[in-house]
Order: structure tokens, then C-alpha cells, then sequence
């Protein structure tokens, strides 16, 4: 359902239909995805249709001049829409929700009447050309039109599957054919527009939705559009480059997660070796130096990329940026949660390209630390920026992204989630896409074979030889690492199913009856065997793994942060005596950790607690330095959460990496 690859050349796999799968019980993944069809979905709805507060629909009604007043909100707020409308229609497909209906039918008017007759559509510029015709489409490089006709086309694409209704398709193929025209009529403008290219995903969907050809024309023509701009160009858009001659992860971090993630889409259709190869070497440079334990992407609020070249000309300041190697900064790490989710899209097509498990133990990073944390317990309150520190008295402001400018920001320890972005609204509703698709990221298939990627409760039928096969899992992970599938056919048939081997795990087994399991390929368990009633059993071994970072990150020398399973851990000042700050918090080497069932908002989850070590050297307030003091530390009983849901607990401090104690 999130890329119908069933048709793609150079994709091993596709998305599950829809409704083909779910997610059940009471594990953490399962209470947040329940949490997002009762309150996060339908409460963002009621934002995007009232025009006291997002103005998202309002602006449709005021480009097509069926309402009065100004537009208002950023220029990509249409984008904004589309992706609330996408989560909208998801779920509408599995609840049948009258409210989600009667919103889509609403927007998809709205937007049909804004849309000019040539097929472009961007509220910004058809409202103000109601009063000054002198305004023109792709004037301005900040305006995100393809962006958001990248949108409104996967939304169309979604909503058609889903629904088999061509409502917001016959939309989308009108926004194809504005695009198709201008790249030959204007591909200057087309290169110039291009930031944040979710374009490239929307049309190359379009091609896989309709089967026409010149859809996918378009994708490479206008992935030969981007880059290769040289001096002209600069790494905040990915553009000094040609796509195909690109490298390194540089510059706005969702931007080039979006254009990767639109180079792997062209890729699987065409198998492009050049394309490829640069996808790999992206790939190695994002997760060997430049990615966050936690799934967060893209370190920096202000970076200049490549900022010590030797070419000074070629430094480009980049905002929300991939930095240098290994410049992985904590207090002070943006990581827009966008980015993640830019990078768990990139991740989902290298693994239908690959088949590789590397790719869905990526996945499987951002969907239980990035992807929760972007969110509150409650819902409907929201991070923009991702920190792996949270502190006490920071003497400079950090700005909260989603503010409007000049509005007072809170001191850092009080930086809590926002219920309403007023300045920019674009990651909510990203978040809630996400989080409704999320069963398709577990499992997926082929012509004669089924894939399960990640461990939940929950059912799938997918189809073996053309025979339906249902799995049913049942788990306690990530608290427990036992999940039993029993699989189900409706008629005998031989096929395959690949289960993951998690990367982080090399004890895991898997069984089928009571028979060990030795094939493996490309980090999963291969059973090929005649299916009609069978039990799969999956053991993987969890248990608390202290890790620590490669000698470059200096923001983590002398440091560990603690993992258990999947889910990182962090500490937050909820769970330590008052007055004790997490700088005074020291974790012996051979700490002995006890793990507790977590309850209330950690139900689900494993809780850590030990005995740790309180340092007797703190520098004093309004001093940098201090002589050392040679006291022995003393015991200190704490406590650490998933990383996921920190900051549900009020106001304070919070840090995923603490120092080590030899």
C-alpha cells in the first residue's frame, strides 16, 4: 500500500494491499496507532478545516474565490494538507469513519475548483494572482509548488487504492501534466523549484498507479533536472551535483532525504547502475558517520556544508543540516522529525531494491525511538526538533521550530511539545501518515514470496502462487523477544517466507514446528516448504547493551547510552532525586541493570533501573573550568525510559548518552 512496486522491474517485494494487514494488542506500537485513529487524526482534522487556526482548507476556498479574505500560513501549507488527507484516507479504508469521508469529499472539492486549467495548483500563488495577475507559477525558489504537487499526487495515488475512487487522482494527473509541459516548456523554472522534492516519490507513484509510461519518463526527466548546478548551486538543496555523480549525505536533511528516497523510486523501475551506486554510497556516508542511535537525521540548526573545503566558494549554509562526519552534537541536535521520516522512506526503498535486512533494522530504529518521541502520550502535542539532550539553565536560547519569530522561547529544560504550530505545521501531520501506514512497514511480498520485516501482534494475508496465506503474530516485543506466527493457507501451496534476523541480534532463531531453521539470506530465515497450517517461533535475545560512539563524535567521548532490543534509553530528571542533575550522573562499566514491566505511558515497554554513581566534580555555575576533585563518587540509584516517550512527565532535563564510570 505504500508503494505498489508489484510491477516494478528492480523491486524484489511490494506493499501489502490494503487492508491486508494490522496491528493488535497492547504493545507500544500498537497503543500509538490506536492513539492516532481516536485522537491524533480526527483532532488534526478539525485544525486543518478551521479557518481560525490552520487555514489549510480556507486556503482553497480563497484561491478558488469562493471565499474572502487573505491566504494565509507558509507556502507549504497545501503540502500539509495533502499529508493529513493521506492519514485521513488510510484510515478511512479500515474504520469507514463518516468524519474522515465527509473531510475528504470536502477537501477533494476544494481543491479540484483551486486547480487552474493547466493543472498547476499551489494556493499561494493562485490567491495572490486574484489580485495582481502580474504573479507567476515558479517564480520563487522558497514557494515548495513541487513539493506540494509531490504530495497531492501520493495522497491521489493512496486515496485511489484505497478507496478505488479517482477523485483526487484525476487531480494528480492534472498537476503530472502541468509538471510534463513545463519541463519542456520551462526546465530552468523545474530545476529551480525543486526543494524538497517529494515530486520525484509522487510521480513515479503516478506511473505505478496508472501504468503510464511517460509518467516515468517525467521521474527521470526531472531527476536530470536537479543538480549538476555547480558554483550555482549549493548543498542546502543537494543541486552542485548531478544526482547520479552525488556521494555524500550533505545539506538540508530533509530535502536530501527526499530526494533519495525519490532516486530509489526511479531506481526500482529502472535498475539505473549509476543511480544506484550513488544511492550505496549516500547510504554508507549517512549511517557509518552522520545518523543518531535514535533515528534522528540531520544534526545541526545552522551548518555550513562542506564548511572547512578548501574551495570556500562551495560552502553553502545550510539550515537543519547534515554537518561533517561524525558531527553528531546532543543538546543542541535539530533532527526535524521530517528527516526521520525521510529516512525511514529511503530505508523502505532500498529494501524493496535490496532485499537486504540492514535496510528493515533502520526501519525498525526510527519506528521505536524517532518516529513515538515526535509525538505525545496525549496524542495531539508535537516535537519539531529531536534533541539527545535536554539541560538545565542553557545560557543561549534554543529556537523552537513551528514558533512564529520574535515570540519568547522557553528555557531549555521547559522545551515541551506544541499542540499547534503556528508558523509551520508540516511535521504533524507527516507524523500522523506515518503512524497510520505503519502496518505495511511490517511485512511485504512477492510473486512467490512473503517477507515479515518487523515483529508485532497483528494478522497479514498476502499471497503465495497466487493462494492466500494469513499470518498471525503474537508477541510481547519489544519487552519480550518471543513471537509466535502461525501461518495459514487456503489450500496447501510451496512457497517462501523470509522472517528478519534482527542485525543487533545474531543469537535470534527461528523455527517451524518444532525444526531449527539454517538457511539464511541477506540477514533473513529462508523456509521454503509446502504452507497449509504451520507455527513459525522467533526467539531473539534482549538484554541491556551499553554502546558507545566512534572517538570523532566528541559530544559522546567518555559516554554510553544504553539499548535493549530495539529502544534506546535515555535518562530524564523525572527519575532522579531533586537537585541532582543528569551531568552528575556516572554509569559504572560493569553496571548490573534489573529490568521492571513499565506501566501507565511506558506499558509495554521494559523499564531499567541500577545502582549508578553520582561525580563529586561539578564545575560551579559562571565558571568554565575546575580543578578535579579527587573524592570517590557515590551511589546513586537510577532509573532509565524509553527514549520514545520522554518528555510526557512536565518539565526537566533529559540525556540519552551519560559518562561512563571506569
Amino acid at each position: 500500500m505504500l508503494t505498489d512496486t508489484s510491477a516494478s522491474r528492480h523491486a524484489l517485494m511490494t506493499s501489502l494491499p490494503p487492508a491486508a494487514c494490522s496491528i493488535g494488542g497492547d504493545s507500544p506500537l500498537a497503543r500509538l496507532r490506536a492513539r492516532a485513529i481516536e485522537i491524533t487524526i480526527p483532532t488534526m482534522g478539525s485544525i486543518m478545516f478551521d479557518p481560525a487556526i490552520s487555514h489549510a482548507y480556507q486556503n482553497f476556498l480563497i484561491a478558488a474565490g469562493a471565499a474572502d479574505g487573505d491566504r494565509q500560513g507558509p507556502p507549504f501549507m497545501d503540502g500539509d494538507f495533502y499529508k493529513w488527507l493521506e492519514a485521513a484516507a488510510t484510515i478511512l479504508a479500515e474504520t469507514g469513519d463518516p468524519r474522515l469521508e465527509k473531510w475528504l469529499d470536502l477537501g477533494a472539492a476544494a481543491i479540484a475548483a483551486a486547480q487552474q486549467p493547466d493543472g498547476y495548483q499551489h494556493t499561494k500563488t493562485t490567491a495572490a494572482r486574484r489580485t495582481d495577475p502580474a504573479v507567476r507559477p515558479l517564480a520563487e525558489t522558497m514557494d515548495f509548488e513541487t513539493y506540494n504537487f509531490g504530495h497531492l499526487i501520493n495522497l491521489a495515488c493512496i486515496h485511489h487504492r484505497v478507496t478505488g475512487r479517482d477523485d483526487y487522482l484525476r487531480l494528480a494527473i492534472k498537476v503530472a501534466g502541468y509538471l510534463r509541459r513545463t519541463c519542456d516548456e520551462d526546465p530552468a523554472a523545474i530545476a529551480r523549484c525543486n526543494t524538497c522534492p517529494s515530486h520525484y516519490m509522487g510521480v513515479i507513484e503516478l506511473y505505478r498507479t496508472t501504468g503510464d509510461d511517460q509518467y516515468l519518463a517525467l521521474a527521470e526527466r526531472l531527476l536530470d533536472l536537479h543538480g549538476g548546478k555547480g558554483t550555482a548551486g549549493g548543498d542546502d538543496n543537494q543541486d552542485v551535483l548531478s544526482v547520479r555523480e552525488q556521494r555524500k549525505a550533505v545539506g538540508h536533511a530533509v530535502r536530501a532525504n527526499y530526494l533519495y528516497a525519490g532516486m530509489a523510486d526511479v531506481a526500482l523501475e529502472t535498475g539505473d547502475p549509476e543511480l544506484i551506486t550513488a544511492l550505496n554510497a549516500i547510504w554508507d556516508d549517512l549511517v557509518s558517520s552522520k545518523l543518531y542511535l535514535t533515528g534522528g537525521c540531520g544534526a545541526l540548526y545552522d551548518g555550513a556544508s562542506p564548511d572547512a573545503g578548501q574551495d570556500y566558494s562551495m560552502i553553502t549554509k545550510t539550515h537543519q543540516a547534515y554537518g561533517r562526519p561524525y558531527q553528531l552534537p546532543q543538546t543542541t541536535a535539530y533532527n526535524e522529525s521530517c528527516a526521520s521520516l525521510g529516512y525511514l522512506m529511503l530505508a523502505w526503498r532500498m529494501l524493496l531494491l535490496t532485499g537486504e535486512a540492514r535496510f528493515a533494522d533502520e526501519i525498525e530504529r526510527v519506528i521505536y525511538n524517532a518516529l513515538p518521541a515526535m509525538i505525545g502520550a496525549d496524542g495531539k502535542s508535537y516535537f519539531y526538533t529531536n534533541p539527545l539532550r535536554q539541560v538545565r539553565g542553557l545560557p543561549y536560547p534554543l529556537r523552537r521550530a513551528g514558533d512564529p519569530g520574535g515570540t519568547a522561547v522557553p528555557p531549555s529544560d521547559h522545551r515541551g511539545r506544541q499542540e499547534y504550530m503556528n508558523h509551520c505545521f508540516c511535521c504533524p501531520p507527516n507524523i500522523a501518515r506515518f503512524i497510520a501506514e505503519l502496518p505495511y512497514y511490517l511485512y511485504s511480498q512477492a510473486d512467490n514470496g512473503i517477507w515479515v520485516h518487523q515483529y508485532l501482534t497483528g494478522h497479514a494475508t498476502a499471497a503465495l502462487g497466487g493462494v492466500p496465506v494469513t499470518l498471525r503474530q503474537q508477541t510481547a516485543y519489544p519487552a519480550d523477544g518471543t513471537v509466535t506466527i502461525t501461518v495459514t493457507a487456503e489450500r496447501p501451496v510451496r512457497g517462501t517466507i523470509r522472517l528478519r534476523l534482527p542485525g543487533w541480534a545474531p543469537g535470534t532463531t527461528v523455527e517451524v514446528d518444532g525444526t531449527m531453521i539454517e538457511a539464511v539470506e541477506n540477514g533473513y530465515a529462508v523456509i521454503n516448504r509446502e504452507w497449509d497450517a504451520a507455527t513459525i517461533t522467533v526467539r531473539i535475545p534482549l538484554r541491556p547493551r551499553m554502546i558507545t560512539a566512534h572517538h570523532f563524535v566528541e559530544e559522546a567521548a567518555g559516554q554510553v547510552a544504553v539499548v535493549r532490543g530495539p529502544v534506546v534509553y535515555c535518562l530524564e530528571s523525572a527519575d532522579l532525586p531533586p537537585q541532582v542533575g543528569i551531568e552528575a550522573v556516572l554509569l559504572p562499566r560493569t553496571v548490573a541493570w534489573t529490568e521492571q514491566p513499565g506501566t501507565g505511558i511506558f506499558a509495554g515497554h521494559v523499564l531499567l533501573t541500577a545502582t549508578a554513581l553520582r561525580r563529586p566534580d561539578q564545575v560551579p555555575s559562571g565558571s568554565l573550568y575546575g580543578e578535579l576533585v579527587p573524592a570517590e563518587p557515590e551511589p546513586l540509584p537510577v532509573r532509565l525510559v524509553p527514549y520514545g516517550l520522554w518528555g510526557n512527565r512536565g518539565p526537566g532535563e533529559m540525556s540519552v548518552w551519560n559518562a561512563l564510570s571506569w
